[in-house]
């Protein structure tokens, strides 16, 4: 069960942590509400094709989105895609929704916004493995153990 391999990771990482557990939720104010938090510390953890068999996490505030040329200059590549739900799975082991670095199947390097850095006290939720199920953790604790590269990656959603 994916869930259980999500928590297991957080358990293993030794990183403080809360699992919420709230079902299914129709918008990103929904689920920011039922984890309590803000829409800005739920993080969406997206997964970016840069090449044949090559991926990454990129973890994206809920109030944000990829700016695509940021990211592409970062990586110094041209192109970047999201692969299609089957393929994240394969390359994951988890849905759609309920992505984490955290017990992926495949460790993949990790980008996070610069907007998730600078308050040591901030907390985040990411998805848990499955749907409905986050976990809060300190953001820049998390970063540090996923080993990270921060960067302004991001643009305020239109």
């Amino acid at each position: 069960m994916t869930e259980q391999r999500a928590t297991a990771a957080l358990e293993a990482s030794g990183l403080a942590h809360t699992l919420t557990r709230h079902g299914r939720v129709g918008s990103l104010a929904e689920a920011a509400a039922a984890r309590g938090v803000e829409p800005r510390d739920l993080i969406k953890t997206l997964v970016v094709r840069r090449g044949e068999g090559d991926f990454l996490f990129v973890l994206v505030p809920g109030d944000r989105e990829i700016s695509w040329p940021r990211l592409r200059a970062l990586l110094g590549v041209n192109r970047l895609s999201m692969p299609d739900q089957e393929v994240a799975k394969q390359v994951t082991g988890y849905e759609r929704g309920t992505i984490t670095p955290f017990g992926a199947t495949t460790a993949w390097p990790v980008i996070a916004d610069s907007s998730l850095t600078g308050d040591p006290k901030r907390t985040i939720s990411l998805g848990a493995g499955a749907h409905g199920v986050a976990a809060t953790v300190n953001a820049e604790a998390a970063l540090a153990h996923l080993d990270a590269q921060v960067a302004d990656v991001t643009e305020l959603q239109a």
